[in-house]
């Protein structure tokens, strides 16, 4: 099972001096460990899941490019880009710039967006679900036509080729799942979801669009609520039975501390090997 980790509060002690160096030694840590994955998460406040929303946040797009600076390997994508949150071809633009910058490592995470009292507070339009929808498909089309060879206005290209893996966010399974079959090369899906009724949902739209099943990288989220080894161990192992191929986690209602840290860095190739 591949391993990542997702950095979804900045709340560090020493306060808003603390966050770039903090930033910078998880990055860094992911690294060393030999994780596959760093993500950052898509929102301006804090949601609720993980604190109190005046809780420090930073703009995912900065961030990003911040942690491929101080890292070598490990892969880095946003935990998922709000369709309505930026211009499609501008964000298309950023993510093929933190391709290039960091040698080829970039997912393009992206969903349908969710949080409308967000949106509203910064003045952001947050159509009915319908529309965001066909937002969210009209960008994953812009994406492969921007990510051609021959298209003028995205140059450079992406060093990943075809482009970096599209991974769309969410387990709905009239919309979201067709266009993962349709357009994506990753899914991601909550831990507690039925995870082998909606693999079903996905290969039978796969057949439908003509897409490899195989080829579609099943990632889930969750969290670490103790530093407990056998605990994290057995529900690895419990995804992977169920058809998870990558496990992203984070500390619950916390940011990653230096106990967190070195307990998935010495735990990490355990998880991988599960």
């Amino acid at each position: 099972m591949r391993l990542g980790i997702a950095v979804t509060s900045f709340d560090f002690p020493g306060g808003t001096a603390a966050i770039g160096p903090r930033v910078a030694g998880i990055a860094r840590s992911a690294d060393a460990a030999g994780l596959d994955s760093l993500w950052a998460m898509d929102h301006f406040f804090q949601i609720v899941n993980n604190g109190p929303e005046e809780d420090p946040m930073l703009e995912v797009y900065t961030v990003l490019p911040y942690m491929a600076a101080h890292t070598e390997h490990v892969k880095l994508g946003s935990m998922v880009t709000g369709v309505i949150y930026r211009q499609p071809a501008v964000l298309i633009n950023q993510v093929t710039s933190l391709d290039v910058l960091s040698g080829g490592r970039a997912y393009f995470g992206i969903g349908a967006a969710w949080n409308e009292s967000e949106s509203k507070a910064l003045g952001l339009r947050f159509p009915p679900l319908k529309d965001r929808f066909t937002e969210l498909e009209d960008t994953l089309k812009l994406a492969k036509s921007m990510w051609l060879e021959d298209q003028p206005m995205n140059h450079p290209q992406p060093l990943q080729k075809p482009h970096p893996p599209i991974l769309i966010g969410g387990g709905g399974e009239k919309k979201t799942l067709r266009l993962v079959a349709r357009y994506g090369d990753a899914c991601n899906i909550g831990e507690d979801a039925d995870w082998p009724h909606k693999m079903e949902v996905l290969r039978r739209w796969c057949e439908t669009e003509g897409t490899d099943f195989d080829h579609i990288e099943k990632t889930s989220g969750g969290h670490i609520h103790e530093l407990d080894r056998d605990d994290l161990l057995r529900r690895a192992a419990a995804l992977r039975d169920k058809g998870v191929q990558h496990w992203i986690l984070e500390p619950h209602h916390r940011p990653w501390d230096d106990d967190a840290l070195e307990f998935i860095s010495g735990l990490a190739a355990e998880i991988q090997a599960v």
